[in-house]
C-alpha cells in the first residue's frame, strides 16, 4: 500500500502533516542508505527525511486547485552511490473537506410560467394564477450540500418569474346600449360611432372582431374591426331616408379572433350590445324618376311639339312643389324647352339629323320654396332619321369614250352618296329620264348593289361630230318618302389604242360645260362665213355697176357733208332672231311673240320640248327648223334685214333729199338746233332763213 497515499486539504496545525513513510528491505538501520524523492511538488510541497523515508507536507493543499499528486522514490547506498532498489512511483490523493458553499451560475434568473400551469421544476404554489392579479414575482433559491446536514455549507440566487397570458378571459362590453345619430343624406360608408369590448388579456388574445347579429338595420349598416384600437365602427351601407325610417337597433357581437380551446369550459368567449341608429331629417333636394333620360324624335317634327317629360319629387315629407328648366349650357342654340311645371320637353326650332344626330342637355329641377335644393339630371335626345335628302352622285366623274368602241362596253362605274340614314340601308335604283326613256348613244345598267354600269350602246364615235356626250341619269331611294335626282354624267369621245387605252381627247370639250354647246360653235362659224361671203359678192358687184353721183348740181357741198355715227332705227330689232338658242339648247327660252309681226290671231304659245341629249349640229337645225314650220305664231320669212345703197336704176329714186325739188316754205327745220352739238352744222346749212335761197 506504500505506493498510495491519502492527505486532507487545508491543513491549519502548527506541524507538517505527516504523509507517509518509505521503506526498502535492504535498510538494515545502519545509516548506509539514502531516500531521493522526485515528480509533482517534490522539495516545495513534499519533503522527504534522507535517512528514515518519512514524507511530510511543507505546505496547505486545496483540492480544488489540484487532487492528485504523482512522485517516484528510490533508495542508494551512501559509499557507492548505487539503486539497491529500481525507483518506484506512487501518488498523493488530496482528500476533500467541505470548505466551499454551493454557488449558482448566475446571480439573478428571470424566467416565465403560463398563468395556469401544473407541476414544473419551478411551480406555482397556488391553483389558478392570474396573470390579470399580478404579473411579477421575485424569488429567493437555496441550495445546500451534505444533503442539508448540519455542518454543510450553502448558497442563494434570486429567480424573477414573470406570469405569460393566455387567452382565458372573454371580451365584455362596458355598456350593454349605444345610441348614434345619422343624418339622412349622410354618404355612403361614413361611420356613425365606435364601440369597444374589453378584454384583460393582451397580444392577440385580446383582439376582437366585431360583427351584427341581428336586427331591423343588418342590411342598412355594418361595423368594420379597428385593428390598432380593437374598437367597432358603425358605417352606413345604404342610403338612409327620414321618411321611409327613423329609428335602426342592431345588436352586435364581439368576439375573441384566436380563442384557446383548452378555456372553452369558461364560456363563451363573446359579447352582445344593443345599438340605436336615429335617422334625422333634413332638407334634400329633388330626385327624379330616373338617373338619365333618353328621348327619340323624328327629324321633321314640327317646332313646339312635345318629345318627352321628366318627372321629379321633392323626397321630403313637406312634398314641396318642382320647377323645372333647361341648363341653357348645354341647349346654347336655344332649340330646345321644358314647360316648368310638369316637365314636358318641346322644341323651339327644326331638327336635322344630318347636321346633330345627338343633343344633350340638361334639365335642372328646383323646390319653388327653396331655390337652393336643385338636382340636374341629363337627358339625351336622338333625331331619328326621315328620308329628306335625294341621292346624288357620290363624286364628279371623268368619263370617256373610245371612238372605236364597240356596243356593250363598261365605261364607268357610278356610286351613290345619300346624307339620310335609313335604318335598313341605302337602296338605290338607277334609270333613264323619262323624256328621253332610250338613249341612242349610251344605257344605264343597275348593277342592284347601290352602283350603276353605263355601257355603250352604238359602234363607234366621231370627235368631229360630237366631242363630248351630257348623259342624264335618274337615281332614286327605296325609303318614305321617295326622294329622287337627275344627275349628269359628261362622257367625252377620245382617241384609243387596241387596248382601249386613252390617247388623246378633244380640248374643246374641257370647256363645253362653262360655255357654249359644239352646235352653237359650229352655227356661229358658219354664219361668219356667209357673212365673209356676202360682203366679197357685194364688193365685186360694186366695183361693176355703174354709179352715179349723188349730188347732180353745179355746186360742189361735199365740204358740208357731216359725217357722224349715229345708230338707225334698225337697232331696236334685236329680238328679230334669239342668239342664245344657238348657244346652249337646254338654256332657250320658251318661245315669244314676233316683236316684228303682229299675229292675226292669239294662238296659244307651244312649249319646245328640251333637250336633253347632245346631237349633230345638222339634227339640230332639222328639228328647230320642223318647230318653227308649225309654230303658227312665227312669222313665215326670215327677220334677217339688209340695208344696202339702192342705186341709180331704183323706182324709188334716191333716198337722199339734197336734190329734192319740193319747195322750201313747206319744210321747217328749226327742230335740228334741239338735237345737240352734232347736229349744229345741219342746223346751220336748214335752219336759217336764206339757206336755201343762198
Amino acid at each position: 500500500m506504500w505506493n498510495q497515499f491519502f492527505l486532507l486539504e487545508e491543513y491549519t496545525g502548527t506541524d507538517t502533516q505527516y504523509v507517509g513513510k518509505l521503506h526498502t528491505d535492504q535498510d538494515k538501520g545502519d545509516g548506509n542508505l539514502k531516500y531521493i524523492l522526485t515528480g509533482d511538488g517534490a522539495g516545495s510541497l513534499f519533503v522527504i527525511d534522507e535517512n528514515t523515508g518519512d514524507i511530510h507536507a511543507a505546505k496547505k493543499l486545496d483540492r480544488e486547485e489540484k487532487s492528485l499528486y504523482v512522485l517516484r522514490a528510490k533508495a542508494i547506498d551512501r559509499k557507492t552511490g548505487r539503486q539497491v532498489e529500481p525507483e518506484s512511483e506512487f501518488i498523493i490523493k488530496i482528500h476533500d473537506i467541505n470548505d466551499n458553499e454551493p454557488k449558482f451560475t448566475k446571480d439573478l434568473y428571470t424566467a416565465s410560467v403560463p398563468e395556469m400551469s401544473g407541476v414544473g421544476i419551478i411551480k406555482t404554489a397556488l391553483p389558478d394564477m392570474s396573470r390579470e392579479n399580478r404579473e411579477q414575482y421575485q424569488v429567493v433559491i437555496q441550495a445546500k450540500d451534505m444533503g442539508g446536514q448540519m455542518g454543510g455549507l450553502s448558497g442563494t440566487t434570486t429567480v424573477n418569474i414573470t406570469l405569460t397570458d393566455v387567452n382565458n378571459n372573454p371580451p365584455r362590453f362596458p355598456q350593454s346600449t349605444y345610441q348614434f345619430h345619422s343624418p339622412e343624406s349622410v354618404p355612403l360608408g361614413t361611420p356613425l360611432g365606435r364601440i369597444k369590448a374589453n378584454d384583460p388579456d393582451v397580444g392577440e388574445n385580446a383582439e376582437v372582431e366585431y360583427s351584427i347579429a341581428e336586427g331591423d338595420g343588418a342590411d342598412m349598416f355594418d361595423v368594420i374591426t379597428d385593428k390598432d384600437t380593437q374598437e367597432g365602427i358603425i358605417t352606413v351601407k345604404q342610403n338612409l331616408d327620414f321618411e321611409n325610417k327613423m329609428l335602426y337597433t342592431l345588436k352586435v357581437d364581439a368576439s375573441n379572433t384566436h380563442p384557446d380551446p383548452r378555456f372553452l369550459h369558461l364560456g363563451p368567449f363573446k359579447d352582445t350590445a344593443v345599438v340605436k341608429i336615429s335617422v334625422e331629417d333634413i332638407d334634400e333636394p329633388p330626385v327624379f324618376s330616373k338617373v338619365f333620360y333618353l328621348i327619340e324624335v323624328d327629324e321633321d317634327v314640327k317646332e313646339g311639339s312635345i318629345i318627352g317629360q321628366v318627372t321629379a319629387y321633392d323626397p321630403d315629407a313637406v312634398n314641396n312643389l318642382i320647377k323645372y328648366s333647361v341648363d341653357r349650357h348645354t341647349d346654347m342654340d336655344r332649340i330646345f324647352s321644358i314647360h316648368s311645371e310638369n316637365g314636358s320637353i318641346f322644341t323651339l326650332k327644326p331638327l336635322d339629323r344630318e347636321s346633330t344626330p345627338w343633343h344633350n342637355i340638361t334639365v335642372i329641377a328646383t323646390e319653388i320654396n327653396n331655390s337652393k335644393q336643385s338636382s340636374h339630371i341629363p337627358v339625351f335626345i336622338r333625331i331619328l332619321d326621315i328620308n329628306d335628302h335625294a341621292p346624288e352622285l357620290a363624286m364628279y366623274y371623268e368619263t370617256f369614250v373610245c371612238e372605236n368602241a364597240k356596243p356593250g362596253q363598261l365605261i364607268q362605274t357610278v356610286s351613290v352618296m345619300d346624307k339620310d340614314d335609313p335604318p335598313r340601308g341605302h337602296k338605290f335604283f338607277f334609270e333613264p329620264v323619262p323624256e328621253f326613256p332610250l338613249n341612242p348613244n349610251f344605257t344605264i345598267v343597275d348593277n342592284k348593289d347601290n352602283t350603276a354600269g353605263i355601257m355603250t350602246r352604238k359602234d363607234g364615235y366621231s370627235r368631229n361630230k360630237m366631242s363630248t356626250y351630257l348623259l342624264p341619269i335618274l337615281i332614286f331611294d327605296n325609303d318614305y318618302p321617295i326622294q329622287s335626282s337627275t344627275g349628269t354624267l359628261t362622257i367625252r369621245v377620245c382617241a384609243c389604242d387596241n387596248q382601249g387605252n386613252m390617247q388623246s381627247c378633244n380640248a374643246e370639250a374641257l370647256v363645253l360645260s362653262a360655255g357654249l354647246s359644239t352646235g352653237a360653235l359650229i352655227a356661229i362659224l358658219l354664219c361668219v362665213i356667209i357673212l365673209l361671203v356676202l360682203v366679197v359678192l357685194f364688193a365685186a358687184l360694186k366695183r361693176q355697176r355703174k354709179k352715179e353721183p349723188l349730188i347732180i348740181s353745179k355746186d360742189d357741198v361735199r365740204d358740208n357733208i357731216v359725217t357722224y355715227n349715229d345708230e338707225g332705227g334698225g337697232e331696236e330689232d334685236t329680238q328679230a332672231f334669239d342668239i342664245g338658242t344657238l348657244r346652249n339648247p337646254e338654256a332657250r327660252e320658251d318661245s315669244k311673240l314676233r316683236r316684228d309681226v303682229m299675229p292675226e290671231t292669239i294662238f296659244q304659245i307651244r312649249r319646245t320640248v328640251p333637250l336633253w341629249e347632245n346631237i349633230d349640229v345638222q339634227d339640230f337645225i332639222h328639228r328647230r327648223l320642223k318647230e318653227n314650220d308649225s309654230d303658227p305664231s312665227a312669222p313665215p320669212y326670215d327677220s334677217l334685214a339688209t340695208y344696202a345703197y339702192e342705186g341709180n336704176d331704183s323706182i324709188a329714186d334716191s333716198l337722199s333729199s339734197l336734190e329734192s325739188l319740193t319747195a322750201d316754205c313747206n319744210q321747217d327745220y328749226d327742230y335740228l338746233s334741239d338735237w345737240g352739238p352734232r347736229f349744229k352744222k345741219l342746223a346751220d346749212m336748214y335752219g336759217g332763213d336764206d339757206s336755201d335761197r343762198d
